[in-house]
């Protein structure tokens, strides 16, 4: 079992993640172990992640929460901040990248409609450091009825078209 997992598993505050994502965030994430990063999660639910990640980065590290609920306030404490806003908000985004500034990681575990996936994909890649990270997660609901999916606008589709335009600039 991962050494994120377990601190997943003994968090105090109950946090959800699929089992299968550990691997790819241990993966994905090891280079900034023990490193004072800037790391955004957009989700809070009840916080449980937030404690983690500090955990797992370095206790310098900024850690920030995004949510619509504003009772997840509650959650922040010494070098974890909480923001309320929405993540298909185009000013919201602005307004926090204006007081953050730039960012090193950012999990998207929010809302799992196209156009919240979508909006924070196009808002928050320029203000990523180089070396960076944007772990989207949930994106199984490109292909759910329930998200108005398939589509040809659903987030899988976009980030297709998005990776395609930038290797097609590469070979040209």
């Amino acid at each position: 079992m991962s050494e994120l997992l377990n601190l997943f598993k003994n968090s105090e505050n109950f946090s959800t993640k699929h089992i299968k994502y550990f691997d790819a965030y241990e993966r994905l994430l090891e280079k900034f172990r023990g490193k004072d990063v800037t790391f955004v999660e957009i989700g809070v639910l009840n916080g449980g992640s937030l404690d983690v990640w500090k955990e797992y980065f370095s206790k310098k590290s900024r850690i920030i929460g995004i949510d619509l609920n504003p009772q997840c306030k509650k959650f922040q404490k010494d070098n974890i901040e909480i923001y309320i806003g929405s993540q298909s908000d185009q000013d919201f985004w602005k307004s926090f990248f204006d007081k953050v500034g730039p960012v090193d990681i950012v999990i998207d575990d929010g809302g799992h409609t196209n156009i919240q996936q979508i909006m924070t994909a196009i808002n928050c890649i320029p203000n990523i450091n180089n070396n960076g990270v944007l772990i989207v997660e949930d994106t199984h609901t490109s292909y759910m009825k329930k998200f108005n999916n398939p589509s040809n606008h659903s987030f899988i589709n976009f980030a297709k078209k998005e990776i395609d335009q930038k290797n097609v600039l590469k070979i040209i």
